[in-house]
Parts: C-alpha cells; sequence; structure tokens
C-alpha cells in the first residue's frame, strides 16, 4: 500500500518512507508511480520555475489539433507590486539528511547510521535523548580537529520493564563496565581501554548537580573500587570522568551511559549479534545457556552474554571484560555491515532504540551533536579498533583475592600511549615515519647492558628523576655502568641521548631499554665518566613520563604482557 493509501500521515510508518538512492548514496522519499509525483519539500528556484512553465507550454504542429491543457495544481501568482500576499511557510528540506552515525557505550558499544524522516522526526529523537550535567569534569567536548576521548558507562541500575530480576533490585547502580575510548586526531586508528570495575583507586571530590538541580560536592574516597564513582553517595557521571582523569590522566571530552535495556533493545534492532563459544556454558547467575559454537544473539539473550563471568576464564570480573570485548566487537562488524547499512526500517529502529537506551552530557545532548561526533567515529575502520584493558594484578592486601590494583609499569605505558595518541595497531601513514637516516639510527647490533656506559642528566623532568631513573638503569635494566650529573645547563622539550660513533652499539642497546626514537639519538661526541672512560650522555626533557616508562612507544605495539584485540576478527570465549 502507497503513502496515500495509509490514511492519517502521522500513522505513516518513517521507515517506508525512505530508500537508498545507489547512484547518490542519499535516502530518499519514495512515491509509486499511482501516487501524486509532487515536488520534494522546499522552496523552488528560479530555475526550476522557468523549466516548469516551460514544460507546460502546449507544442503547436500545423495542421493538428492543439489538446487543452491538463488540470494541475499551480503555485499561487505572485501579488501585485505594492500588495502583500499570503505564501504557503516553506517545508524544510530532509532529503539525504543523515540523523546520527554514533558510538554508545557499556553494553552498547555502538556505530550506527539513520535516515531521517523530516524536521518533526528528528525533534522527535531529540526529545528521547536525556541528558545529565558534566559539572566541568569534561574538556568541554569533542572538537573535529583533535583527538577524542569518549568515556562510555554502563551501570548496573536495574530499571526498565523485566530488569528486576537481575540482582539487587534496589541498588541505585555503579560504574559497572567502563571503557574509555580514544579515537586518534587523524581518525586512522581507536583504542577502546576497559577499566575494572574492582579496581582500587582513589575517588576525587566531585561537584555535581542533583537530579533535583541543587549542586553539592561530594568528598572523594581512598583506596576504594573505581564502580563505586558512580551511584554511591549520589555521585554522578560526572564523578566516574573525574576518577578516570585522575587515574588515565586523559580528561574525557564527553560521557555516555546505558543500562540493561541498552544492549536488549540495539540487539534486537539490528537482528541479533554473532558471537562464538568454544565451550558450553550453562549459567544459572547470568540465565545464559548456549553450546560451543557460534550463535545469533539478542534482546534477553544478548543481555544474559555480556553479564556472564563464573563459566568463563577464571570466573572473575576480568573474564567478563573479555566477553564483552567479543561481544562489542561483533556488534560493531553488524552495524557497519551492509545488511545494517541499507536497511531503512533498521536504521529508524537503531535511531529509536538508541536515542531510548543512552544517557549523554549536557554537551552532547542534540541529534546533531551526536550526527557530528558519528561523523568522526564513522571514519574508522575496524582493524585498527583495539580493545584492552587496565593492566592489573591480584590486591596483595587481600587473602582472599576480591579486587585488583595497578600493575604499574606496564599501566602507565598504556595510559601514556593514550595521551601521546599513540595507535596500538600498525597503520600506515607516511607523515608520521621518521627519515631513513634517523631509523636507520636504531638498526644494527647492541652491546649487553652491562657494558653501556651512560650519564643521566635531568633537563626539564620533574625534581629527582634523574635519580629514580639512574635506579631502574642500575637495579632493573642491568645498565651498572651508570651514575648521576645532576642538571643539563638548559631544558629540553623531548629526552635525548648523545653518543660517539664507536658507540653507536650502546646506544641501541640503551634506546630498546628506555624506548627511545631514532630522533632522539644524537650522533655527536662522549665524554668522560668519574673514571675518566668514555660515556654517553642521556638528558631526560619535559616528556619523561617516569622510572622505566617506554618514552617513546612503537605504533602497533603493545606494552609487554598487554593483551589486545581487534574488532574486525572473530574470537571464541573460552
Amino acid at each position: 500500500m502507497d503513502a496515500q493509501g495509509r490514511g492519517r500521515a502521522e500513522d505513516i510508518d518513517p521507515a517506508d518512507q525512505w530508500v537508498l538512492n545507489p547512484d547518490t548514496g542519499e535516502y530518499e522519499l519514495r512515491l509509486t508511480p499511482s501516487a501524486p509525483q509532487s515536488a520534494p519539500p522546499g522552496p523552488r528556484s528560479g530555475a526550476a520555475r522557468t523549466r516548469g512553465a516551460q514544460a507546460s507550454a502546449p507544442v503547436t504542429t500545423p495542421g493538428r489539433a492543439v489538446p487543452g491543457p491538463r488540470r494541475r495544481r499551480t503555485a499561487p501568482e505572485e501579488p501585485p507590486p505594492g500588495r502583500r500576499g499570503r505564501r504557503q511557510p516553506a517545508k524544510k528540506r530532509s532529503r539525504g539528511k543523515k540523523v546520527l552515525m554514533w558510538t554508545g557505550g557499556t553494553m552498547a558499544f555502538v556505530v550506527l547510521g539513520a535516515a531521517a524522516a523530516g524536521y518533526l522526526y528528528l525533534e522527535h529523537l531529540n526529545d528521547n535523548i536525556q541528558s545529565v550535567a558534566d559539572d566541568g569534569a569534561s574538556t568541554g567536548g569533542f572538537q573535529k580537529d583533535k583527538a577524542i576521548n569518549i568515556l562510555l558507562i554502563g551501570t548496573d541500575k536495574r530499571t526498565g520493564a523485566g530488569n528486576e530480576g537481575y540482582g539487587d533490585s534496589g541498588s541505585v547502580g555503579h560504574a559497572d563496565t567502563t571503557i574509555l575510548l580514544h579515537v586518534s586526531k587523524d581518525r586512522s586508528n581507536a583504542t577502546a581501554l576497559s577499566i575494572p570495575r574492582d579496581l582500587i583507586v582513589d575517588v576525587p571530590d566531585c561537584p555535581t548537580t542533583q537530579a533535583d538541580g541543587t549542586k553539592k560536592v561530594i568528598p572523594g574516597s581512598t583506596g576504594v573500587r573505581f564502580n563505586t564513582s558512580l551511584g554511591q553517595d549520589d555521585r554522578t557521571p560526572s564523578c566516574t570522568m573525574r576518577t578516570v582523569t585522575e587515574l588515565t590522566g586523559v580528561t574525557p571530552d564527553n560521557f555516555m551511559v546505558a543500562d540493561f535495556n541498552a544492549v536488549k533493545t540495539l540487539t534486537s534492532a539490528v537482528g541479533g549479534v554473532d558471537v562464538c563459544l568454544a565451550k558450553d556454558i550453562d549459567d544459572p547467575d547470568s540465565h545464559l545457556k548456549l553450546a560451543a559454537g557460534t550463535h545469533t544473539i539478542e534482546g534477553e539473550q544478548a543481555l544474559a552474554f555480556v553479564r556472564t563471568r563464573h563459566s568463563v576464564g577464571f570466573g572473575g570480573d576480568l573474564s567478563r571484560i573479555q566477553i564483552q570485548q567479543q561481544f562489542l566487537s561483533a556488534l560493531m562488524r553488524k552495524l557497519k555491515s551492509n545488511d545494517t547499512l541499507t536497511s531503512p526500517s533498521k536504521m529508524v529502529k537503531l535511531a529509536e532504540a538508541g536515542t531510548k537506551a543512552l544517557t549523554v552530557d549536557s554537551r552532547l545532548d542534540s541529534i546533531g551533536k551526536l550526527k557530528d561526533l558519528g561523523l568522526e567515529l564513522g571514519k574508522l575502520n575496524t582493524k585498527n579498533l583495539t580493545f584492552t584493558t587496565v593492566p592489573v594484578v591480584d590486591n596483595p592486601a587481600e587473602k582472599v583475592k576480591a579486587t585488583v590494583v595497578l600493575k604499574e609499569q606496564p599501566a602507565a605505558e598504556v595510559f601514556g600511549m593514550i595521551r601521546d595518541d599513540v595507535s596500538f595497531t600498525e597503520v600506515k601513514q607516511q607523515e608520521k615515519k621518521e627519515a631513513a637516516a634517523v631509523a636507520a639510527r636504531l638498526q644494527g647490533a647492541k652491546s649487553d647492558p652491562s657494558e653501556v656506559r651512560v650519564r643521566v642528566l635531568n633537563g626539564g623532568a620533574p625534581g629527582g628523576s634523574a635519580s629514580q631513573e639512574l635506579l631502574y638503569l642500575q637495579n632493573e635494566a642491568g645498565v651498572t655502568k651508570s651514575e648521576n650529573a645532576g642538571n643539563a645547563p638548559a631544558e629540553l622539550a623531548k629526552t635525548t641521548l648523545e653518543y660517539a660513533p664507536d658507540q653507536a652499539d650502546q646506544a641501541r642497546a640503551l634506546a630498546e631499554i628506555l624506548g627511545l626514537s631514532g630522533a632522539a639519538m644524537k650522533p655527536g661526541r662522549s665524554v668522560t665518566n668519574s673514571q675518566g672512560l668514555p660515556t654517553m650522555t642521556l638528558t631526560l626533557g619535559k616528556d619523561f613520563k617516569g622510572a622505566g616508562v617506554k618514552l617513546n612507544p612503537q605504533s602497533g605495539k603493545a606494552p609487554e604482557g598487554v593483551d589486545k584485540s581487534t574488532a574486525d576478527k572473530v574470537q571464541c570465549a573460552k
């Protein structure tokens, strides 16, 4: 049945009105041949009016009768000069308008695109969006010409129909699943960093806007679980944002919050996602019962999948993080597939589900802002989206292991890679490649660390850095022939290593230990150490991140001991 046969305009399904034009890549209004072919909404140009007038003029041929003009709709005549006539208000042009393509979080890590069914439908979607204040905890919102950091928070608050049976139905909720999504400045790669809910952290003082509009400062807590940064003591998502900044040194641009309903509605909207299990699972706690192999899951079953933990891995939260990352990768692949992107009905369902499922910060509270963010995120290739987790170890203060603490050195390297916009995947970028001569400085034989002689100077790093780095070199890296030479005569932005040509083997060995790039290696001259022997000079610049922390981590290489996976690959939960 065509649109004219449906009755009232408000009964028309927007998804049935719009189809994808393969020639233009835009969504267009569908009109059947039997329907009146009215012009697209919006005023016509002068040229269009001229063409219309020419088309309506009868063509005369000698010796033949001229047929009378067909009855057609005509635009009202222009009023004579000096008189004002009433004009029909111009309708907003809706053809090809892209509604949203965004990322939601937690149990709903979403990149989606949708077609609009007119201005009123956009207003309807705007009304779906819920927002809360960021309380000054963000950067002020993402920018198109900078790297983007979005905090994705999944709360275990049991709200909505059908969710009462999960866990503590009276809970105010926690930051149950949290992901810091970093998108590179050039949009070539992204990193999704999972933060364990049981990680011991310090929650800072949090100025918050409460639900009734009042404001108060919630005192911080030291040595508590990360998940208490939301919900507990009236903490809002802005407090989780401050806690992430305190932990990683990265200030998020925006946040998105999802509850249990998000994973159910979004997976149903796309017709389910494909996941893989390496073994049979029967988890009475999450209500997941699936045989080994590949399955298409949606709704309640999808929620059970992301909540299961006792039947995978070691049965803890870290195992659950891995299965959630697999699920989010599968959802990403489904959302970017042609099966989804070329289906207007799925796009409209996703637009409805997405805007209802997520709560965003007050700087991301409209379809227009979400669309702009989505267009930036849509530039990503799934093979360059890396999932990883904050490196942690069991809390040594506990006899019964229930919480985890940072694994300091690799965690500092992971946080540093995100702050410095370094990719966890290999991305070909000619502009980032060092010149061949500079890169060649790292190639060749390397001395044993015990043969490396170097003196360490502080050239802009925090006070005491030279002493701390010296202790690391001597006690952990095996560079026993090293010494502290005090402060450098001038501050440097970047750490450098100066060496004589015959010390190149030693320089390459030290560069590997410290993570120095070829650009940080400066062929020059050697100096003498306290024993009168020739030695290299390592000057710590303002980029120094701490003793033992790699200075220039290589793109495409995660720190040692840090697991990672990419969104383009199917992995089976074990």
